[in-house]
């Protein structure tokens, strides 16, 4: 990567080296800590050869993949068949900004940047391949989730130890899910991504979703695979519905971060952790502030509108979040000095989200130290690695103060 990366931070980034310091913690997570935290990035993001669909997708879905197209007038324009038709402006990205876009092509350089970060595991979620779901097809969209994770393995298996990657299911092909979910686990998948609504788009009361006892063969052969579930941000609707002014902002706390509550109330409130037990999930990037406020709300529409309510829980919603969800996280301090009082230490996994804009690599320690003053040596020890280990069935013992992946 060249030369110290605080030498390439310009202005609109030096704020991420505030820190108020770790004075009187027994660990950092500061990298050249002898005694540093065993963390894991809930949240990271692969950075896929940008002709990897166009190349190994069966060619009858060739000419409907996500593409950008040049008008008669030289203007770039997003298209696929889940978004809306969006205008692509040229960035001028400098500094920083510029490294964070171009990081992560490679699983040495990867290593070399969780090293820096003081990363010990990075959890891979896709980042092109993100809008593998944006289409009402979901063969279409199954497809192209079969083709990320033939790649995904192919370039993170040899280094499967720190660099996890997650396999994608499009979840409105229900059988081809359920042959999806077995093929990966014999592949060593650790975990699956799901789109935040199984029929990509608007909500419309006739399509599947994730409460209804038709999905309980698929979470049958998962549990029986003993795979965790993840659902990251944008990847039920199109996160763009805002236009012009205001519109990053809108789109990102409105049509993006909010709608990944959905999923998780639909496992904790229809029965499904009552039947399958042994689920683990997780809301990817969503942050954490609000989970505190969606467990409260769940269980105050269990009490209050009880003439309503079906099925009938033995237990309220908020208890099965609590005993088998997660919600990670990069900078939310509502939601840590939420933490403690609402008894969620457990609960909370924080990523850096590498190598995007919204994280906090590779200044995780000033992020860290900003955010977690409050807490407790052990409560800290939850939130940046161990609640991660259990998601994912990681071995810490094994993995903490990891130099570098060992090929397998």
């Amino acid at each position: 990567m060249g030369e110290p990366l605080i030498n390439a931070i310009d202005e609109p980034n030096r704020w991420r080296l505030k820190t108020p310091g770790h004075q009187g913690w027994k660990r950092t997570a500061r990298p050249d800590d002898p005694n540093k935290y065993f963390m894991v990035s809930a949240d990271c993001h692969a950075n896929e050869p940008a002709n990897l669909w166009v190349e190994r997708i069966d060619k009858k879905y060739r000419d409907r993949l996500p593409r950008i197209e040049v008008d008669a007038n030289g203007v770039k324009w997003q298209i696929s068949e889940g978004w809306a038709r969006s205008r692509l402006l040229d960035s001028n990205l400098q500094g920083e900004d510029q490294i964070r876009a171009k990081a992560g092509a490679t699983p040495e350089e990867r290593l070399r940047d969780d090293d820096r970060d003081g990363v010990d595991v990075e959890i891979i979620f896709p980042n092109k391949g993100l809008m593998i779901w944006a289409t009402p097809d979901p063969l279409f969209s199954q497809a192209q989730c079969r083709v990320y994770n033939d790649w995904a393995a192919e370039e993170y298996g040899p280094y499967r130890d720190r660099l996890v990657a997650m396999a994608t299911l499009a979840t409105g092909d229900l059988e081809g899910s359920i042959e999806e979910v077995k093929r990966v686990a014999k592949m060593g998948f650790r975990g699956l991504t799901l789109p935040c609504k199984p029929i990509f788009g608007p909500h419309d009361a006739r399509h599947p979703n994730y409460n209804l006892p038709m999905y309980d063969p698929l979470w049958a052969v998962i549990q029986d695979c003993d795979l965790a579930i993840t659902f990251h941000v944008s990847t039920g609707r199109d996160p763009r519905a805002a236009r012009k002014d205001g519109g990053a902002v809108i789109n990102y706390v409105s049509h993006s971060l909010a709608p990944t509550i959905e999923p998780i109330a639909n496992l904790c409130a229809s029965g499904v952790i009552e039947r399958f037990p042994k689920l683990r999930f997780a809301s990817i990037e969503a942050g954490i502030g609000w989970v505190p406020w969606a467990l409260q709300a769940m269980d105050e529409a269990y009490l209050k509108h009880h003439m309503w309510v079906f099925p009938k829980l033995k237990k309220m919603p908020s208890e099965y979040f609590r005993s088998n969800g997660f919600a990670s996280f990069q900078e939310d301090p509502p939601g840590l000095d939420l933490a403690r009082k609402y008894d969620l230490c457990g609960n909370f996994m924080w990523a850096n989200d590498y190598p995007h804009h919204e994280g906090s690599w590779p200044h995780s320690a000033e992020a860290i130290e900003r955010q977690m003053a409050h807490l407790s040596d052990d409560e800290r020890a939850q939130i940046l690695g161990l609640n991660a280990a259990r998601m994912f069935k990681l071995e810490v013992k094994r993995l903490a103060r990891m130099p570098q992946a060992s090929a397998n």
